[in-house]
């Protein structure tokens, strides 16, 4: 693999992440699950995670921090890098199914990484009923986002079930070794340079700018009006959620899931003109409705965290090309169709925010403050959200990990502050539904996955 698809230094927004985990309840773990028809070969699964670490680059690399934060965090070869810690094999507990391999999950998302090393580990789960097994795969959010881990991950798996590699194992990428002294010359370097593209950036904008205000005074203005409101719009602190009993916010964890046809609900989505990612939402706010009338909760609207993403085909595959957008979703639609068509529209409104464009220069400043400041200012703009969902697009056929196939890929991501996070991962067909939770404020994941099926089910009856 081309070593420039992965920077050498965190972008601001990675960087960002990395340093508000000084709180634990904002650490960016990401936590996926395979399920798979069979053991794999453990050899050949050795074998090709090893020529990954080889070709991907920051499978090979830990995070060095330069001191006082004069700079960004660079990546660095691990000196001593061993596979046998990250690639890990175990036999599941009894009983074997897929429960015992959430247990396992949920322990991995509670317990943080080694900064020592590179930032994954995967924990293969022999043993399952009926000759199945399970791998499990946890990376930091500041490796990559959900669309670049998908990316990587097809690299380490086949099409074929029978596939056999005849390539001799490549040698490991060339990669450079930073030492204390590297980090501090390297930051300092990065500032200059960066304080000199603010200030030619600063001139091009400000001639533009007058020109503009002479050309078109009004319309300028307004711009300017319009960007401002939208940037104190994303930093607004909302330390308070809106769930009258989704409240507490704890490190304890709880995972489930949930699979839908992945047809059944783009034919409901397009039945009201609306997309996949529509028909998501709507299945997860009817569930929440339901979920809190259990309860005896009547809500008008949650505050919802949605990564928008901002992908290029130029993007490196490393790093997190995505902002975070915070925004109250409506509780109150009970028709699931008039539900779709009303996300459709907000999501687009949110898009077109133009604080979606400026998260690395905000997240420049916030890192320009000390570590308890941006915490504190990060953690109250995310301990206010209720829950969180994204929808990442997975492989559209079958996949094997060493002659196993891939049949299910649940991913949950990581709470951020929040009460729940519920992520759809689109696999050879299949929704794959990962639901975590705060343990602490849902205390019945049974209640809230039953209301989730039920939202679905209305949704999926649109079609």
């Amino acid at each position: 693999m081309d070593a420039e698809q992965f920077t050498h230094h965190m972008s601001d927004s990675d960087a960002l992440m990395w340093n508000i985990e000084k709180d634990p309840l904002l650490r960016s773990t990401i936590v996926t699950v395979g399920l798979l028809d069979r053991s794999p070969d453990w050899a050949r699964f050795q074998d090709k995670i090893e020529r990954g670490s080889r070709q991907i680059p920051r499978l090979r690399q830990r995070v060095i921090t330069p001191p006082l934060r004069i700079g960004p965090p660079h990546w660095s070869a691990d000196e001593h890098f061993d596979l046998d810690y990250h690639l890990r094999r175990v036999r599941a507990p009894e009983p074997a199914t897929i429960d015992a391999v959430l247990d396992i999950a949920r322990n991995m998302a509670m317990t943080s990484f080694d900064r020592a090393r590179p930032l994954w580990e995967y924990l293969l789960v022999d043993g399952l009923e009926d000759g199945r097994s399970a791998v499990i795969m946890k990376v930091h959010h500041s490796m990559t986002d959900g669309v670049g881990g998908m990316k990587l991950a097809m690299m380490l798996l086949d099409i074929e079930r029978d596939f056999v590699e005849t390539a001799p194992m490549p040698m490991p990428s060339d990669l450079t070794v930073i030492s204390r002294a590297d980090v501090i010359r390297r930051s300092v370097t990065h500032r200059m340079r960066r304080a000199e593209g603010v200030v030619v950036r600063g001139l091009r904008g400000a001639a533009g700018a007058t020109l503009g205000m002479t050309q078109h005074p009004i319309e300028s203005a307004e711009h300017a009006a319009d960007v401002a409101r939208s940037v104190v719009k994303m930093l607004e602190p909302a330390t308070s959620p809106r769930s009258p009993i989704m409240r507490e916010r704890t490190l304890a964890r709880r995972l489930a899931t949930l699979e839908i046809p992945l047809d059944d609900l783009k034919r409901a989505a397009k039945a009201v003109g609306s997309t996949l990612n529509d028909a998501f939402l709507a299945g997860i706010l009817g569930g929440l409705t339901r979920y809190h009338r259990v309860y005896g909760a009547e809500i008008e609207d949650l505050r919802m965290t949605m990564p928008i993403n901002v992908r290029s085909h130029e993007s490196p595959m490393g790093g997190n090309h995505f902002t975070p957008a915070r925004f109250l979703v409506p509780m109150t639609i009970e028709d699931p169709g008039e539900r779709m068509v009303a996300l459709k529209e907000l999501v687009a409104r949110i898009r077109e925010e133009p604080s979606v464009r400026l998260t690395d220069a905000l997240a420049s400043v916030l890192n320009q403050l000390p570590t308890s400041v941006t915490t504190a200012l990060f953690g109250a703009m995310l301990k206010g959200a209720d829950f969180v969902a994204s929808n990442v697009p997975g492989a559209p056929f079958p996949v094997f990990v060493a002659g196993a196939e891939l049949t299910h890929l649940f991913p949950f991501g990581p709470l951020s502050g929040s009460a729940a996070n519920i992520t759809l991962l689109s696999h050879s067909g299949t929704c794959c539904i990962g639901i975590n939770v705060d343990a602490v404020a849902v205390p019945e994941m049974e209640v809230l996955v039953e209301s989730l099926e039920h939202g679905f089910a209305e949704v999926l009856a649109v079609a």
